[in-house]
């Protein structure tokens, strides 16, 4: 059976190396054009360009898959099905049409929540305790093909986003091996999604790293943990921007409040609640925050431990505008 994978980021890549280690003919990689990355923007290959290169496998990289020269080229391979994991771009219906077997994705929620772009982003800050993996037919639209298999995996209160993307790669993966022979041989039935429980996953935007200091802790935790990769959670701090990459709800979050109010009185979301002997806490809308891992303006990414003596107890930490 001739596949055609089609992905872009690490979750891609550890599927089809699964594929290939389970010994499919991948006769093609389709994934996203090179983008620059990092301060000095260098020109960087996706993750499943890298993977299939290992294994030899032929690599496109299309800007577009709308025309007829991208269903031309496609039809070369003569695909006996195709499958996608995160490519980053809705396939038109004559893709879709072309596979003997159609086509199914690995995506990285449980349909039909979390259809669209973000699913693991969006899992995390809405501080869901289980998502998961679908294997679904594909169709046109957005996610909303019908469901062949589903896995659980739970959702960590300290896990970030890499991580769990990881997880839901290695989990996707199996489940697409176990589940590839019951499609082919009909013994899996499809069954369509219930799109009135649908909720969608946009994409993540900057503005969505702002850090309001009124919201609850938890869910400033979550938002921070969400975003540590991109576009990272954010704070204004003696007027200039401070980036947060990590945190946690402390043990002792009611003795740090309460040491500060004997002190101090109440502290309003944003004060600076500790910051000596490797301690930086900062009170949200119900308690305090534990700093673990910031990026003060014009510096270097570091321990908050190793800099909490710099922020003066009492001091207000304000929201982006």
């Amino acid at each position: 059976m001739r596949i055609v994978f089609m992905g872009t980021p690490e979750l891609a890549a550890t599927v089809l190396e699964k594929l290939i280690s389970e010994k499919y003919e991948v006769v093609l990689c389709v994934t996203q054009p090179d983008k620059p990355v990092g301060r000095k923007m260098v020109l960087t290959p996706p993750p499943a360009k890298v993977m299939a290169e290992k294994y030899g496998v032929p690599v496109w990289q299309p800007s577009t898959l709308r025309n007829e020269e991208a269903i031309s080229t496609l039809s070369s391979y003569q695909p006996d099905m195709i499958i996608t994991a995160a490519y980053g771009k809705i396939l038109p219906k004559e893709m879709l049409d072309m596979p003997k077997y159609g086509a199914i994705n690995v995506h990285g929620s449980l349909l039909p929540k979390y259809r669209g772009a973000a699913p693991v982003q969006w899992a995390i800050m809405n501080l869901d305790a289980i998502t998961g993996v679908t294997i679904m037919k594909m169709d046109p639209g957005m996610d909303t093909g019908d469901i062949l298999t589903q896995v659980e995996v739970p959702i960590s209160d300290s896990v970030h986003t890499p991580e769990l993307m990881d997880q839901l790669a290695r989990a996707g993966a199996d489940l697409l091996i176990e589940t590839i022979p019951g499609y082919l041989d009909g013994k899996i039935s499809p069954v369509p999604q219930d799109n009135e429980k649908a909720t969608m996953s946009p994409p993540i935007s900057k503005e969505q790293g702002k850090i309001c200091w009124k919201n609850p802790a938890a869910k400033i935790c979550a938002q921070i943990r969400a975003l540590s990769s991109w576009p990272g959670a954010s704070t204004i701090w003696k007027g200039g921007r401070m980036k947060i990459y990590d945190a946690k709800v402390p043990e002792n979050a009611e003795e740090i409040l309460e040491n500060y109010r004997n002190a101090n009185g109440e502290p309003i979301p944003g004060t600076v609640l500790f910051g000596k002997k490797g301690i930086l806490a900062v009170m949200c809308e119900d308690q305090p925050l534990l700093l673990l891992e910031v990026q003060p303006a014009s510096g270097k990414r570091m321990s908050a431990k190793d800099c909490a003596h710099n922020f003066e107890v009492g001091a207000l930490m304000e929201e982006e505008t």
